[in-house]
């Protein structure tokens, strides 16, 4: 048994201890649930983050990378990542405020509607449930990779892996191994990646030298590889497909159960936003290691199949062997990780959201409802092809369809009814999900400015300002409505809101200083390399690569003042001490 096999085997024995452990401090439906609604911003940020990062990021993106689309990457991440934060202020921090166990609940309890609810449940379990036979398929792979285990018992012992905690602890275990998971794989994943661009002699000369590979040329540009033969003819079809892509990703981060249900645990509004905006730069600065280590691989091997094993093929041939088993156990933590996620959310669907109302649910049915769920992914495991890449981008963009419009808006709008609400969110899941389905099996195609996910929503959308103009708020909703906007008093605290005003003044910085970053350490080696530099020497401002540096600084600079002002209109003034209670009470 080597190196990499015990490693692998004594960190997925020590998170089942670790859900376990936790598990033990579960007494009620609240704690299993949503942690008990106790959990610190370290804990919210690391289950935010290693419910994100999975199989999918470390073999299906890194591969996708890999295989021609490194540049890109480099660039657009940060795109899709301000969702977190905007997602917190206008949605996340009023979900918590709402008391709801689930997101599907919430969606419930505020259109005081249980078919709004059973819909909403429906979506997660198909939605989710797709996602998480994905990850148990990439963890199965993982392991096939590294063992001589077969694929049928990979995919057992990785099933058995993340059910025995998940199912036990919920919720408190979740978040606990997430923590534990995301410090393992964030420091796996900067060490692993700092070896290897020490070796190609530091990140300048080996962007320089991508910007040079005959194998796969403009791998390294703005667009990738692009042209004949390709998904993408031009640059310009991609930047479309991926400026859409993100875009829907990042109401994805806003809304979407396996991100915005973070928020339900999190010991108070603070915690909400300061883990929104801290998650969001720590996936920044772990997706740009990834997706650029998985180009950077093709310096040592252009030539490695299946392109999802890139970094386990790099784990095993060029680092030392304790540093590659380091980053394997990290891999097989963000699969272990997003799969308890997954599998925690459907299953309590299926127990709260879907169960017939007014039937009294207990700890022990929904522990046997989320065991039953867990044995038909693993049933259907044995039975579809992994499809780890593709498959999660339609996953992702069902939610950006079918509840980003009705999640914002069920915050924002007093317009919004009930009806409107059910059949927004049923056309932007139905159209989005057909649409994809056509064009999947090639019965229809779609220009890249005008994909399945943009039709779904404005259709979505369409029918929600119809339905509304035709029909009438009830009084429960307007008052449910008015009592999310009451900010809770316990929050409006001088002290709590100069800390939480660190995370907007971080974006700040970040989006002042992230060209200067970019344009030393990427735009002015590739230029160097493919030979594009001004006749000066210096930046050509006419290439993609140099003028889409400039979109971080528009985002996150309007980002962070936008999220300044709302925390301190929000928090920053002591509560009245003549305020009525009970006119600030939580829904």
């Amino acid at each position: 048994m080597d190196i990499f096999t015990i490693t692998l085997i004594v960190s997925i024995i020590a998170f089942v201890a670790i859900g376990n452990y936790a598990g033990r401090q579960v007494r009620n439906l609240d704690d299993y649930y949503v942690a008990g609604r106790r959990a610190p911003t370290l804990m919210i940020v690391g289950t935010l983050v290693a419910s994100l990062f999975s199989s999918t990021i470390f073999m299906g993106e890194a591969g996708f990378t890999y295989d021609g689309q490194m540049g890109p990457y480099l660039l657009f991440p940060a795109l899709a990542g301000s969702g977190y934060v905007y997602g917190a202020l206008l949605f996340g921090r009023y979900l918590r405020r709402s008391k709801a166990i689930t997101v599907a609940q919430y969606f419930g309890q505020r259109f005081d509607s249980r078919p709004i609810q059973q819909v909403s449940g429906l979506i997660i379990i198909f939605a989710l449930g797709l996602y998480l036979l994905v990850v148990t398929q990439g963890a199965g792979l993982l392991l096939v990779e590294l063992t001589q285990l077969s694929y049928i018992e990979a995919l057992v012992i990785a099933w058995i892996s993340y059910t025995l905690f998940t199912l036990y602890a919920g919720s408190k275990g979740v978040v606990l191994t997430d923590t534990v998971m995301f410090v393992l794989f964030a420091v796996a994943t900067i060490a692993f990646g700092s070896y290897i661009i020490a070796d190609l002699g530091g990140v300048r000369s080996a962007i320089e030298a991508m910007a040079q590979i005959d194998q796969k040329p403009l791998i390294a540009s703005w667009h990738g590889t692009v042209g004949e033969g390709y998904y993408w003819l031009t640059g310009l079809d991609y930047l479309i497909w991926a400026v859409t892509i993100d875009l829907a990703w990042s109401v994805v981060y806003a809304v979407s159960p396996w991100q915005a249900s973070r928020h339900m645990m999190a010991r108070n509004e603070h915690v909400v936003i300061r883990a929104a905006v801290w998650a969001c730069l720590a996936i920044i600065v772990l997706q740009t290691f990834i997706y650029g280590l998985g180009g950077l691989i093709n310096l040592y091997n252009p030539d490695i199949v299946p392109s999802e094993t890139v970094l386990i093929w790099a784990a095993q041939n060029l680092v030392p062997d304790v540093l590659g088993a380091l980053l394997l156990a990290g891999i097989m933590a963000a699969a272990l990780s997003s799969a308890s996620t997954f599998l925690s959310l459907v299953g309590f669907s299926a127990s709260n959201d879907i169960w017939p109302s007014g039937t009294a649910v207990s700890l022990a049915t929904s522990r046997m409802i989320v065991f039953a769920v867990s044995i038909a992914v693993l049933g259907a495991s044995f039975y579809f092809p992994p499809e780890i890449f593709w498959l999660v981008v339609f996953v992702g963009t069902l939610f950006a369809s079918s509840w980003g419009p009705v999640a914002l808006m069920s915050v924002w709008s007093s317009k919004i009814t009930s009806r409107a609400a059910l059949w927004g969110m049923i056309t932007g899941f139905v159209v989005n999900l057909g649409l994809s389905v056509l064009e999947y099996f090639e019965q229809l195609s779609f220009a890249h400015y005008f994909s399945p996910t943009i039709i779904a929503t404005l259709i979505s959308l369409a029918t929600i300002i119809v339905l509304s103009r035709i029909g009438k708020v009830s009084a429960a909703e307007a008052e449910y409505r008015t009592r999310l906007h009451i900010v809770p008093p316990s929050d409006r605290d001088r002290a709590a809101t100069r800390w939480t005003l660190a995370g907007p003044i971080a974006l700040i910085i970040y989006g002042v200083t992230i060209p200067f970053v970019m344009l030393y350490f990427y735009v002015i080696p590739y230029q160097t390399g493919a030979g594009q530099l001004a006749a000066d020497g210096g930046v050509n401002w006419r290439t993609g690569e140099a003028l889409v540096t400039l979109a971080g600084p528009v985002l996150y600079i309007g980002l962070g003042l936008f999220s300044y002002w709302l925390v301190k209109r929000d928090y920053g003034a002591a509560e009245p001490a003549h305020a009525p209670s009970e006119e600030r009470s939580a829904p």
